[in-house]
């Protein structure tokens, strides 16, 4: 990831809304979510969710796929992996034992 689509990532989860997709979605896991779903579930209108999800996905932090007339919407494991690669591409001046407790939180551990 570079630094202009680090931008756009942060911007893309720099609104309440959106932050909270992401997590929810990342929370659903393989199975993803629908839109109608996401925004049930976060009690936002449906056509502001819709924006919502545009933005996200043209940031590259969440993907959809069709599934007959419904879209479901997954997180993008990729682009949050850039992400945080981007964040810690030169942690820590060369000593990454001092990234390991950073590296650590990010593990599930269930």
């Amino acid at each position: 990831m570079d630094k202009t689509q680090a931008l756009n990532a942060f911007a893309a989860l720099g609104q309440s809304t959106r932050i909270d997709v992401f997590r929810l979605l990342v929370q659903a896991g393989e199975e993803g979510m629908s839109a109608g779903d996401i925004s049930d579930t976060l009690g936002v209108r449906q056509n502001t969710m819709s924006a919502n999800l545009a933005i996200l996905t043209r940031s590259g932090l969440i993907s959809n796929k069709r599934q007959g007339r419904s879209i479901r919407y997954f997180a993008d494991m990729d682009g949050m992996r850039g992400l945080l690669a981007f964040l810690m591409e030169d942690c820590c001046g060369g000593r990454p034992e001092l990234c390991q407790p950073v590296i650590n939180e990010l593990a599930c551990t269930y």
